[in-house]
């Protein structure tokens, strides 16, 4: 009986240690991961530096207005933001992203026809 116990224990202690390994390799990839993903998502064509770069411009823009002895009047906005994009904020960043008529109409179907296609559906035709 002697023998036996101490051969289960012998047994046993590598078992503890790998367990104790994996748990504590885990841990290690848990905690790791979401910084692994997290500086690779920037690896690509934008940095979060330069989107610093832009709100700092518009820091800058907003304490020029409220520093200003005359009023941000309409005037001012609107040569501010001709030719320059979409707003005055913005500008044209991302420009070529957004769905404008003339680049949707080709994709998008009408209320009309898809009204028509649904009625369709409906009788089975």
């Amino acid at each position: 009986m002697q023998s036996i116990r101490i051969n289960l224990s012998a047994l046993l202690r590598p078992v503890r240690f790998l367990v104790i390994a994996f748990t504590c390799a885990l841990l290690l990839v848990t905690q790791a991961a979401p910084a692994f993903a997290a500086s690779s998502m920037y690896s690509g064509s934008s940095s979060p530096t330069k989107g610093e770069a832009q709100l700092k411009g518009i820091e800058e823009k907003a304490y020029q207005a409220i520093e200003a002895p005359d009023p941000y009047g309409l005037e001012k906005q609107e040569a501010e933001t001709q030719g320059k994009g979409l707003n005055a904020a913005q500008g044209d960043a991302d420009v070529d992203k957004m769905y404008r008529p003339s680049n949707s109409q080709d994709a998008a179907p009408s209320v009309e026809q898809t009204i028509k296609k649904n009625l369709e559906k409906l009788q089975g035709k």
